[in-house]
């Protein structure tokens, strides 16, 4: 009766957690909002600076993650532990990729002179400016909790290898789920809003 009390209130935590980072992101969304409405000609022109390719690549990457992760539960539940590690190994393999894509996508804007506060960005259109200083901020806060996302994924992964993390114990693993599919959610708001922009 206690342990399932005690799973009750970790699940509990945690969408209270993950309701206070949609209100945090959703906050960014709303002043994207707001700039985008006094200067919407230069974010299509910002968006047009953006390669799609890659922003397509990391909307697919970060699609196939969940489903593996979402598989990953499941198959715990099944008791078939191998293939849980091997999902689990699948999820953080893409979540490294869509990292090392977003470091070669930046590495390119700086390459051309467009980070913040560069000579580019502060004498050029006050408009583009704004675009990508939220490109900036909203792309690298996201990538900071694809990282806390990993790191909670692999503990769980070694969890599992140890079965500490077992059919009957999930509550670590559910709620990592959880918080990957929330960073899937933030990405798929993301890309229309920077590389789709029109």
């Amino acid at each position: 009766m206690s342990t399932r009390y005690d799973t009750t209130g970790i699940k509990v935590g945690m969408w209270i957690f993950l309701y206070s980072e949609i209100i945090l992101f959703g906050g960014l969304f709303v002043l994207y909002a707001v700039y985008f409405y006094r200067y919407p000609e230069f974010f299509v022109e910002g968006g047009k600076e953006l390669n799609r390719l890659f922003g397509s690549a990391n909307t697919i990457v970060l699609l196939i993650s969940s489903f593996t992760v979402a598989s990953s539960i499941t198959a715990l539940q099944l008791g078939r532990k191998k293939l849980t590690i091997g999902l689990l190994s699948f999820s953080l393999f893409c979540g490294f990729i869509f990292l090392v894509n977003k470091y070669f996508e930046w590495g390119a804007k700086f390459h051309h002179g467009i980070y913040p506060n560069s000579e580019k960005l502060v004498e050029g259109e006050p408009g583009i400016n704004i675009f990508f200083g939220l490109y900036y901020v909203i792309t690298g806060l996201h990538g900071l909790h694809v990282i806390i996302g990993m790191v909670l994924l692999a503990i769980s992964l070694v969890m599992v290898a140890k079965d500490i993390i077992t059919p009957q114990r999930i509550a670590m693993l559910d709620n990592s789920g959880l918080y990957w599919h929330l960073v899937d959610l933030i990405w798929i708001f993301v890309f229309p809003l920077f590389y789709l922009v029109l």
